[in-house]
């Protein structure tokens, strides 16, 4: 008989660090890494200066923190903000700026939306997420969950921009398990630019067969005309 094989609640958040590295990486067109050692803790914590978490529910619950220094907010929002084609004149400079919070929050919920979607897809269980919450703080703030939690895990990893700034990823979720029963087929991730792509191909095609079609015809026709014209 074949081994049973076992998601735990580290493999849970190796999925987050992946969900994170990926969606910084690509929005910031920059390499973001994380360690390949993590940190057991007792609490999760808000720390300065850039501070950002969420709450999410279903299959389990569990809490999500990243706790940037200004440096490693400042870089990530600038990054992002010139790959998305604005002009480093009109780039906040500062961390404590509303621009930086709201860029940065929109990243948040970019990676808790791939973590979603990978826990769906791979896990083949649901959960949701509070609306991320991003606020510039200099002193720490303890943060609990409402709920309980059934054997908290709660653990920190360390992140690292392409010019070495720190950041950091806390996370506290039950103690779960996931047991693989069967061999089930994952849905296909669907990347909306190639789609895009495929049917432009096509309708390129069509729009060909058809200009060659029409224009088939209508040598045909001007033939037939001209035997008219000469009586054949």
């Amino acid at each position: 008989m074949n081994s049973l094989q076992v998601v735990t609640t580290d493999d849970i958040l190796l999925k987050l660090c992946h969900s994170v590295t990926h969606v910084l990486s690509s929005t910031s067109d920059s390499q973001v890494t994380h360690a390949g050692m993590v940190q057991n803790i007792t609490r999760t914590c808000l720390k300065p200066d850039l501070g950002c978490f969420s709450i999410f529910d279903g299959g389990f619950s569990g809490l999500v923190v990243i706790n940037f220094t200004k440096e490693a907010a400042i870089e990530i929002y600038r990054r992002y903000m010139l790959n998305m084609g604005m002009p480093e004149s009109e780039l906040a400079i500062s961390h404590t700026s509303d621009d930086v919070a709201n860029v940065m929050g929109e990243l948040m919920n970019q990676i808790l939306g791939n973590f979603i979607k990978t826990i769906s897809k791979e896990l083949q269980t649901s959960i949701s997420q509070s609306q991320p919450k991003m606020l510039t703080i200099n002193k720490e703030l303890t943060i609990s969950i409402d709920t309980n939690l059934d054997e908290a895990v709660s653990r920190r990893v360390t992140f690292r921009t392409a010019d070495n700034h720190i950041f950091y990823l806390e996370f506290a979720m039950d103690k779960t398990e996931f047991i693989k029963l069967k061999e089930f087929a994952m849905d296909e991730d669907i990347d909306p630019d190639a789609l895009i792509e495929s049917h432009g191909n096509r309708a390129n095609k069509q729009a060909g067969h058809l200009a060659a079609t029409s224009a088939a015809v209508a040598v045909t026709n001007e033939a037939d005309d001209l035997l008219t014209e000469l009586g054949l």
